[in-house]
């Protein structure tokens, strides 16, 4: 029997490289996906690209309350309510020191990452409570147990949706709905691609290309790679699934062993 059958799943940051990889691991064991993204076009790639029925999109600004109550509304209007919710909207800002980051970025990373996370929390956790329970994970990161200089505005916000985490899954536990975080360190993404660029347009690491920086990143985990969207998206259908059904307020790393010995 398929791990997530009939389920119903809301992912947001859908149309983003885990969004999608997620996307497609949970509709082939089941589940009805509603990817959740600003970018339209995107999402209808993302979606075309799965090519399952159970799949399907709302665009929606995941800082907004009114556009979070809309997606979840959709979820129960299309399938009846809300079983899993991969909260995995996020933006890494500009790569800067902590006096020279503007205000404004400081605060668009916290709301998209840390007040996104709040208000999903807010508007799910209801509606799961009428299903009888279920699973919420929140994508954090490496940085979210670690520090990384000129990355202070998303430091703290995975940092703060830890803490949101262990708030929900303790409020949660008496509504049947467990809550973790997955903790990626660098995967191959568009947000990979941004930091790296970043990173050598600076130069202030002595990379003169983004695949000399790569390779040093590489080399600096223990499996000598970055990870892949899917590898992140099978720790989080292993924890959406009945499979980790006593996994509660955990911090799951999956960053090939590079906090292994740094926490």
């Amino acid at each position: 029997m398929s791990r997530l059958a009939e389920k119903v799943a809301i992912i947001t940051g859908g149309a983003g490289g885990i969004g999608r990889a997620a996307g497609r691991l949970f509709a082939e064991e089941g589940a009805h996906v509603i990817l959740v993204d600003l970018d339209e076009s995107a999402l209808q790639e993302v979606v075309q690209s799965i090519g399952d029925e159970s799949v399907s999109y709302v665009v929606a600004d995941t800082t907004q309350p009114d556009q979070v109550q809309s997606f979840v509304n959709a979820a129960v209007d299309r399938h009846g309510g809300v079983d899993i919710f991969i909260a995995n909207a996020g933006i890494e800002g500009e790569i800067n020191s902590i006096i020279d980051t503007p205000v404004e970025m400081f605060d668009q990373v916290m709301s998209v990452n840390v007040r996104g996370v709040w208000l999903g929390l807010k508007y799910v956790m209801p509606i799961m409570r009428e299903r009888g329970g279920g699973s919420i994970v929140i994508t954090s990161s490496t940085a979210g147990v670690q520090g990384s200089e000129g990355m202070s505005p998303y430091v703290a916000s995975k940092h703060a949706v830890i803490g949101l985490m262990r708030s929900a899954a303790m409020e949660g536990s008496s509504m049947g709905i467990r809550v973790n975080t997955v903790n990626p360190s660098p995967i191959q993404t568009r947000m990979m691609r941004s930091i790296e660029q970043q990173r050598v347009s600076l130069g202030r690491d002595g990379f003169e290309t983004v695949e000399e920086y790569q390779k040093s990143r590489a080399d600096g985990s223990p499996l000598g790679r970055y990870g892949e969207p899917e590898e992140v998206g099978r720790l989080m259908m292993f924890l959406a699934s009945d499979e980790s059904s006593y996994c509660n307020g955990g911090v799951y790393m999956v960053d090939g062993g590079v906090t292994a010995g740094r926490i």
